[in-house]
């Protein structure tokens, strides 16, 4: 059926911003076959309102593309079932956090992306002591292609959100940890390809900010993948108290807990992979991680007495331990432990190992490289981790592929 699109442009928001998108009706025209672009208002870039069928989210949805800081938060504050914002290239400076509660649908998500491969950094140095930078409540959003730096607390928070996609994320320089999910009801959320350094709280002395907390909640199907996370004062991953499993995936945490701030009363933890804790018992799922060094564990329980599951993974050269599960029922099969200064692994009773390099009658392969530059190089264009082969042993018997 031919279609007619009809749009409002009301008044009210920074920069002529708010909009009213009535629903298509029939007439003689057909629908066009590129995206329709207005100008709303002027600006370093413009912004326009664009509503096309060819949007990743249903006929209908409404485009927002934003080129100031009250823009932005305009855009987020507004957002509706199915709007998409696109931020265009340059670092801005909210006033204040920036919060929706809108929710999306599976077929209708809510966007929240840079301009067309556009730098776009987002930056809380301005925002009030304890402010987070970013809070969604919502379900179905979808973030992507930012840099959220300088919050003077958490970086970037989804709270009890359900199908969110959080991918190709940089979190660096907050005041607690760079990327947060937390509440209950956090279900089926996806964190894919996140760069999460340098994140200190200076008010707790390094001893909470993290690269990723999946931390005071519950829900099932989140997924962490991709994700490389390192220089942050407390630990790479934080698990604490969330009561549902969690698959973690693909992921390199290195080079935590480190005082790098000089902070005389310094209190970071540094573990690679925090994998519990907070009387929570919870059989996440670790496989295909790497963790290096880290001023504690590679990878820990973390008092998490549930049936853990860690298949080939790879800790090497942390000051502690390899892996410490101590009191809990993990299932440790296939990893890799090298060169770390507390020993390849802390196992109690319960703990089930089979087919690790520290297992009797295993040998452990030799490394292809030990030299950890081109991990530390550009992502690559899709946003998937640097080519690599720190770390690698060319076989499939046991540890991280490093991919």
């Amino acid at each position: 059926m031919n279609q007619r699109l009809r749009v409002t442009i009301t008044a009210g928001l920074a920069a002529g911003l708010s909009f009213v998108a009535p629903p298509v009706t029939a007439q003689a025209t057909a629908w066009p076959t590129k995206p329709i672009r207005m100008t709303v208002a002027s600006g370093a870039g413009g912004v326009y309102l664009g509503l096309s069928p060819d949007d990743a989210n249903a006929a209908g949805a409404t485009a927002v593309t934003v080129s100031t800081a009250a823009q932005l938060e305009s855009a987020v504050r507004s957002a509706v079932a199915g709007t998409v914002i696109q931020v265009r290239g340059g670092t801005y400076h909210p006033a204040r956090t920036l919060k929706s509660a809108a929710n999306g649908t599976s077929s209708a998500r809510n966007t929240l992306r840079a301009y067309e491969g556009e730098k776009v950094r987002i930056d809380g140095s301005k925002l009030a002591a304890g402010s987070w930078l970013a809070g969604i409540d919502g379900d179905y959003w979808t973030v992507q292609d930012l840099t959220w730096q300088n919050s003077p607390a958490q970086g970037f928070v989804a709270t009890s959100s359900v199908g969110g996609v959080f991918q190709n994320l940089v979190t660096a320089g907050n005041g607690d940890s760079g990327f947060t999910l937390r509440g209950d009801g956090t279900t089926d959320n996806l964190v894919r390809n996140l760069d999460s350094h340098g994140n200190y709280d200076a008010s707790g002395h390094g001893r909470n900010a993290d690269g990723v907390a999946v931390k005071f909640g519950s829900g099932t199907g989140n997924r962490i993948t991709g994700a490389r996370l390192f220089g942050n004062s407390d630990d790479g991953l934080d698990l604490w108290q969330f009561s549902d499993p969690v698959t973690v995936e693909h992921s390199w945490a290195y080079g935590n807990g480190r005082n790098r701030w000089n902070d005389s009363s310094f209190a970071g933890n540094g573990n690679g992979f925090k994998l519990g804790g907070g009387g929570a018992s919870v059989a996440h799922v670790v496989h295909s991680n790497a963790a290096w060094d880290n001023t504690l564990h590679g990878f820990t329980e973390n008092a998490n007495t549930g049936a853990l599951r860690l298949r080939r993974n790879t800790a090497y050269a942390n000051a502690s331990s390899g892996f410490h599960c101590v009191t809990g029922e993990a299932r440790l099969t296939r990893n890799l432990a090298v060169n770390n200064k507390g020993g390849p692994s802390e196992l109690g009773s319960a703990t089930v190992s089979a087919g690790n390099n520290w297992d009797s009658g295993v040998t452990t392969p030799a490394l292809r490289s030990e030299d950890a530059t081109t991990a530390y190089a550009a992502r690559r264009a899709d946003g998937s981790l640097p080519a690599t082969a720190f770390l690698t042993t060319g076989s499939d018997a046991m540890g991280s592929t490093m991919d």
